[in-house]
């Protein structure tokens, strides 16, 4: 029965495990998702500057103010760069999330099918004790009946 007990916990601790990856897989898809959006809000906005800019330079501007646009649009742009570099580091960190998430399904259903079997065997040698004892208990009975013959 020990081994029984030893898997019981086998199983109770991987399923620790896997919840605890489940958990971390959930809180990086969730950054991940805000950092697609600020990209996306980044994006956004350098679109939207863009395009005021090519209104606003139909009209006429200054070389300063076009040289102070050129500025902030080229800060921006790197910010998106960075941006992208978060998100691609977010992704990888999901990625290894979902692998020892799936690891640990997969090692807590090959814990569950061990014990589903120990307990087949277990059931199948104790069958097989009881139908010991039952042809034990057969061959003293015939033996007493025949000795009453």
């Amino acid at each position: 029965m020990s081994i029984l007990n030893s898997l019981s916990l086998a199983i109770d601790l991987a399923t620790r495990k896997k919840d605890q990856a489940v958990m971390v897989l959930q809180h990086l898809q969730r950054m991940h998702e805000a950092n697609q959006n600020q990209m996306g809000q980044l994006e956004s906005y350098a679109a939207e500057t863009e395009h005021k800019w090519a209104v606003t330079a139909q009209a006429g501007s200054t070389p300063e103010l076009m040289g102070h646009h050129y500025q902030f649009m080229a800060r921006l742009h790197h910010a998106i760069s960075l941006q992208q570099d978060v998100l691609g580091g977010s992704a990888q960190k999901v990625e290894a999330a979902r692998r020892l998430t799936m690891d640990g399904e997969l090692r807590l259903a090959s814990l569950r099918l061990v014990l589903k079997k120990k307990k087949a065997d277990l059931g199948q040698l104790q069958g097989r004790r009881e139908q010991k004892q039952m042809d034990e208990f057969a061959a003293v009975q015939s033996r007493r009946m025949l000795n009453l013959n």
